[in-house]
């Protein structure tokens, strides 16, 4: 039978090779041609810039924020509006045609890159996908650094609407796009472009660490509250803290609560959002949870970014969407980056409606930023010099819907009682609310926030290689266990990877993406590894101690 689409970015791919009929996440066979084509028509615009820069021409400033709004609205999870994909396609195409009009006559550019926008957009969506690239390494490679791009893109999509520049991650992502278009690429050219990704992963990380601490203050140690209260509510997911502060500003007085879900509860950790006492607390679980989560809260519900699990007719109604993110039939709100959003509809909208169910009565612990860490430097060294803490286990990344996912939990469960969990990103919600104690004071689960928080937990392992002092970052008593879902997952492992880190655990499945050979060189580079059962990789990791 013919395959009706191919995807295999998510770590739920189906089979674990691929979705070939429908994707898990609820995309279809249209909406896959779709995101294929937006993904190939930003390659191809990169293509075009890419000529015309060697002709002597500047990189046009709207490119790099266009290219990464393209890239972040195909992350599995974030946009199922095939109308909306079809628009950004349209404009894209627009843009190109107008730069290769500008070109001098003899300019030469990349066939690929000449499609004029002309036919039927599902069907030239079919012939540029994955499966394009015949090479099975090849392909694999590409695809791991457009993976790392989607990544980078949404970061620089986060840390657009607070700062006015990308310093060269914007001209690395038009360099590294038109680089995946072109055919007959060296191999090992493309697998030096993958550390180069990574790199360039840890900058824009930086970048959006910076900009957050510059907007919301230095991340404080808190307790975040899992109740609820008696009002109308509000529920904010995704990861855009631009959207919450304009919420939150516009829904004072309302009458209408605020509260967190998934990815956005780091935003508790922020001074500058303290100051909200309509700022309730966090509600529910990881994403993959939301209908559970979603229908009990009984609001409206703002998806800032992606995430979105395909919505069920309980709650449809009172599902918002902005920036990036987009479902047909739910609302959008408008509103470039940068740019003041009216959220008045969604305001009156939720005034309308019950207060949430509370689900669970208690406080989850966070706010452990690199700056944070620093400050119980002489505490963690006193404890490690003392043996009271023997590794650090570094358990960031995505959290899914698999059950094989519960490993985790058991993980963190039964790690030797001195150990202390750095963590970041969704995975959390797999024993954040576990009982798990602390050593002298320092909580055994160190959460520093969102996934791209991953930074804080590089910045970490980095002090603590000066404090030590040890030549090697891998020499440090820190192990790697990382869970992945999508896209923001893969830059933070290629981050990793490039700042030298070896011996990491990813899964709870290795990526369908990488071949047979790419995998093989991973393990040997760097010495990716499975993961097992909880049991028999904690004995593994502490076999040397």
């Amino acid at each position: 039978m013919e395959e009706k689409m191919f995807c295999f970015q998510c770590q739920e791919t189906a089979g674990g090779t691929g979705c070939k009929v429908s994707g898990v996440c609820g995309k279809g066979p249209e909406l896959a041609a779709l995101q294929d084509l937006l993904v190939n028509e930003s390659r191809s615009l990169a293509s075009v810039v890419c000529s015309l820069e060697n002709q002597g021409m500047d990189i046009p400033e709207d490119i790099p924020s266009m290219l990464s709004c393209n890239l972040f609205m195909t992350i599995t999870n974030a946009n199922f509006d095939a109308e909306a994909i079809k628009a950004r396609v349209r404009e894209t195409v627009e843009r190109k045609l107008e730069l290769i009009g500008r070109a001098e006559s003899e300019a030469v550019f990349d066939k690929d890159a000449l499609w004029d926008g002309e036919g039927e957009y599902v069907e030239k969506g079919k012939s540029v996908g994955v499966l394009s690239e015949p090479d099975e390494n090849k392909r694999s490679l590409r695809e791991l650094i457009t993976y790392g791009l989607k990544g980078i893109s949404a970061y620089m999509k986060h840390a657009e609407v607070l700062v006015n520049t990308y310093a060269d991650t914007g001209e690395f992502l038009v360099r590294m796009l038109a680089q995946t278009l072109k055919t007959g690429t060296d191999e090992n050219e493309l697998i030096r472009s993958v550390l180069e990704t990574g790199k360039y992963g840890v900058k824009v990380m930086a970048l959006l660490d910076n900009a957050n601490v510059s907007a919301y203050g230095d991340p404080e140690i808190s307790k975040v509250n899992t109740g609820v209260g008696s009002n109308p509510g509000i529920l904010v997911s995704g990861h855009d803290l631009k959207d919450l502060e304009m919420l939150l500003e516009q829904s004072k007085g309302s009458g209408v609560d605020i509260y967190t879900h998934s990815e956005m509860l780091p935003a508790h950790y922020y001074p500058y959002f303290k100051k909200y006492s309509h700022f309730i607390g966090n509600y529910g679980g990881a994403w993959w949870e939301q209908k559970k989560d979603f229908t009990s809260f009984n609001g409206a519900i703002l998806m800032t970014t992606n995430c979105i699990v395909p919505p069920s007719d309980v709650y449809r109604d009172r599902l918002y969407t902005t920036g990036t993110a987009g479902y047909p039939g739910c609302k959008h709100i408008p509103g470039k980056a940068g740019e003041e959003k009216d959220f008045s509809e969604i305001i009156e909208h939720a005034k309308k409606l019950n207060p949430p169910t509370e689900i669970e009565n208690g406080q989850i612990t966070g706010g452990f930023a690199h700056s944070r860490i620093t400050a119980l430097t002489d505490k963690i060294v006193a404890a490690v010099k003392q043996g009271k803490i023997r590794k650090f286990v570094v358990m960031a990344g995505c959290d899914g819907r698999s059950s094989k996912r519960e490993y985790y939990t058991d993980f963190a469960e039964k790690l030797p009682c001195d150990t202390v969990i750095l963590t970041a990103g969704c995975a959390k919600y797999r024993y954040i609310k576990s009982e798990l104690g602390d050593i002298d004071g320092i909580p055994r689960v160190l959460d520093a926030g969102q996934c791209n928080d991953s930074y804080s937990i590089a910045l970490t392992a980095l002090k603590l290689k000066e404090i030590f002092g040890v030549d090697d970052i891998n020499d440090l008593p820190v192990i790697y266990n990382i869970a992945w879902y999508e896209q923001k997952a893969v830059i933070v492992l290629l981050s990793l990877l490039y700042l030298g880190v070896k011996n990491i655990r990813l899964g709870p499945t290795h990526p369908a993406f990488l071949s047979s050979g790419v995998g093989r060189m991973l393990k040997e580079k760097f010495g990716l590894k499975e993961i097992t059962s909880a049991e028999s990789d904690i004995e593994s990791c502490f076999e040397t101690v």
